[in-house]
């Protein structure tokens, strides 16, 4: 059942991409990056099991296909497959590591989660990417590792985000009320899975990234402006 309450939230998930990071960060660096870096990837770390793994559900989802012509048609069309975002994750964490990658948070970020935190609530990462990739950015920002803010991180392992049983699951496994989380995205259809498994909701539109606001859900600009939408701390 979709919250129409106005309580003020106990817990916020947060997307990543569009909502604390710029979408052109994901799309321009990390994803050309893991491109470029994966074919050697694969070559050198064929006996890591997130590898051999990937590899196996890569062949089961597609039969016959080689799997790095499958993971190309996968980047091609940014699909949302758990083995592509393990192998893309590996990539990113050895790019993180040697100083070759930086993430680029919006500068209303790290302030907000940290007077949110400071306030005693919840915060969690709710994204398509791997876990482990959701700790690599948060772990190399130009604000230092901010991992630490977080309490959880859920990915595709819980189910796909525009489907509200995925948003039950989260609720659930963090024994969490429904109403009292508060879930911040870029996607009108996230939001509006969120909202039927009854969280709170608020559409995160950056003008930086051209998102376009829908009319359905509450709309802010910035992390801040959504703290003032929902009675939270803004920050610095």
């Amino acid at each position: 059942m979709q919250n129409t309450g106005s309580g003020t939230p106990r817990v916020v998930l947060l997307d990543i991409e569009g909502t604390t990071l710029p979408v052109a960060f994901v799309h321009k660096v990390l994803f050309p990056y893991a491109r470029a870096h994966l074919p050697a990837l694969l070559a050198q770390q064929h006996d890591n099991p997130v590898v051999k793994q990937a590899l196996a559900e890569t062949a089961q989802l597609a039969p016959g296909v080689p799997a790095a012509e499958q993971l190309e048609r996968w980047m091609d069309a940014d699909a949302k497959v758990v083995p592509l975002k393990s192998l893309q994750g590996l990539c990113w964490e050895q790019g993180y590591r040697q100083g070759e990658l930086v993430a680029e948070l919006y500068a209303d970020v790290v302030p907000t989660l940290k007077a949110w935190k400071g306030a005693g609530l919840t915060l969690a990462v709710y994204s398509s990417g791997s876990k482990a990739a959701q700790k690599l950015i948060y772990g190399y920002t130009e604000q230092g590792d901010v991992t630490p803010l977080f309490s959880a991180f859920f990915d595709l392992e819980v189910g796909g985000k525009k489907d509200a049983a995925s948003y039950r699951t989260i609720v659930q496994q963090a024994g969490w009320a429904p109403a009292d989380v508060l879930f911040l995205s870029d996607v009108v259809a996230e939001l509006d899975a969120a909202a039927q498994a009854g969280l709170q909701v608020c559409q995160i539109a950056r003008p930086e990234d051209g998102t376009v606001a829908g009319s359905q859900h509450k709309v802010a600009a910035s992390l801040p402006e959504a703290a003032r939408l929902f009675g939270l701390p803004e920050g610095a």
